[in-house]
C-alpha cells in the first residue's frame, strides 16, 4: 500500500489543523492505520491509531485534544488537532499495518506541523 500525507503547515497555540492521508494500492480495510510523529532530537512516538471497524487509541498526551478518523470508502484516514500546543510541533507521518501484525510496515511521507507560541 502507498501513502500520500498532507494538510501539515504553521498554526498559533490553541489552534486547529487537519491531516489527512490517502492510501492506494492494496485493501485499505486490511490495515490498521495510524498517526506517528517525531520532532527534532526526539524519538518517534504514535499518536494515534484507528482500526478498520473504527476502534481507537491515543498516546495519553493528545487525549481530548486530537481525533483519528478513517473513511474506508475514500481510503483515507485524517487526524484532527485542536488545542494545539508548541509541544506539538514535529514532522506527522501516516503508517499502516496489516491488522495482527506487531509493526507499521507502511509509511507515507511526513508533513510538517508547526506550532509557535
Amino acid at each position: 500500500v502507498q501513502l500520500q500525507a498532507s494538510g501539515g503547515g504553521l498554526v498559533q497555540a490553541g489552534g486547529s489543523l487537519r491531516l489527512s492521508c490517502v492510501a492506494s494500492g492494496s485493501t485499505f480495510t486490511k490495515y490498521v492505520m495510524g498517526w506517528y510523529r517525531q520532532a527534532p532530537g526526539k524519538q518517534r512516538e504514535l499518536v494515534a491509531a484507528i482500526r478498520s471497524d473504527g476502534e481507537t487509541n491515543y498516546v495519553d498526551s493528545v487525549k481530548g485534544r486530537f481525533t483519528i478518523s478513517r473513511d474506508n470508502a475514500k481510503n483515507s484516514e485524517y487526524l484532527h488537532m485542536s488545542s494545539l500546543k508548541p509541544e506539538d510541533t514535529a514532522a506527522y507521518y501516516c503508517a499502516a499495518k496489516l491488522r495482527g501484525a506487531l509493526d507499521y510496515y507502511y509509511w507515507g511521507q511526513g508533513t510538517q506541523v508547526t506550532v509557535s507560541s
